[in-house]
């Protein structure tokens, strides 16, 4: 599990650098995009009593992916270096153990704690992954999915307007997910191929 975090870790250092090379003294409101993405998730998983809703796992779960790249940006810091957060990180995970099954009540727990402290739980986060049955090695793979594909994105003309977001009938994300389904997650070049089958069915 720790060289899994480490991994995801060194992934999330190398695409803030790209925002800013100083990125980690900047102080950027990392739990503001937290509470934010929260907000996202309750759409996904429904709370209006007043209509017919379908929860969408599959997406909230995504959102809960997207909640751990800025949750893990929030957490890091000058004085910690990335083996010993990985470490810091793997203790609250390893021992977390469900407190509630209601996906409601774990985000709002979340994000509450979010809002009133201006940081990140990783414990809090735990609860919710249990609580969407979400677990390390699938947030290991989504997340590590989406942030090379983010990469991809911005080395294939993202910025400028002239990346392609749709191959062959399908959109980058749904190649994304066919490649990861196929891939060992577990080799430590793990990011490396997916990357390489993304370069390998682009069109461009």
């Amino acid at each position: 599990m720790r060289q899994a975090i480490r991994t995801m870790l060194t992934m999330q250092h190398q695409m803030n650098t790209r925002v800013h090379e100083d990125w980690v003294n900047q102080n950027y409101e990392w739990y503001r995009a937290v509470w934010i993405e929260c907000g996202e998730l309750m759409d996904h998983i429904g709370y209006k009593w007043w209509k017919k809703q379908t929860a969408d796992v599959e997406q909230v779960r995504l959102e809960i992916v997207d909640i751990w790249h800025f949750g893990m940006s929030a957490l890091f810091d000058p004085s910690i270096d990335i083996d010993g957060l990985a470490q810091q990180i793997e203790v609250e995970l390893y021992h977390a153990e469900p407190e509630t099954g209601d996906v409601r009540l774990a985000t709002e727990a979340l994000a509450a704690h979010t809002l009133q402290s201006r940081a990140f739980s990783v414990a809090l986060f735990a609860q919710l992954m249990l609580a969407a049955e979400l677990s390390f090695d699938e947030l290991y793979q989504h997340y590590v999915g989406k942030n090379v594909l983010n990469f991809f994105r911005q080395d294939n003309g993202y910025k400028d307007g002239s990346y392609i977001k749709e191959w062959r009938g399908r959109e980058d994300n749904e190649h994304l997910s066919e490649l990861i389904a196929q891939l060992d997650d577990s080799a430590e070049d793990f990011p490396d191929q997916v990357y390489q089958g993304l370069q390998q069915r682009y069109p461009g």
